[in-house]
């Protein structure tokens, strides 16, 4: 039962990389770039939870995919903020 909930939240991450990363297709926007690599690494994380068979919690690969998917929403808001602060009247 639990590999089948590991693919559906594998599924629930994948559908938003997917639309943040249509977004920045139209907008170039570098926000959604970074969002999207991180819902697609935390999809990739429960993807590889389910395929190992055991607990994700035991394996340091996995748990480091969600430490890099949280530092890359970190890197984007920061540049996002950065971004906006350079720009005058804007």
């Amino acid at each position: 039962m639990k590999f089948f909930v590991w693919g559906v939240l594998a599924m629930g991450c994948l559908v938003p990389a997917l639309f943040f990363l249509r977004y920045w297709r139209s907008s170039r926007d570098r926000l959604f770039a970074f969002f999207a690599i991180a819902f697609g690494l935390m999809a990739l994380e429960w993807l590889l939870a389910a395929l190992g068979g055991t607990d994700e919690a035991d394996h340091f690969q996995v748990l480091l995919l969600r430490i890099l998917a949280f530092v890359a929403i970190i890197i984007g808001v920061l540049d996002k903020n950065r971004r906006q602060r350079r720009v005058p009247g804007g």
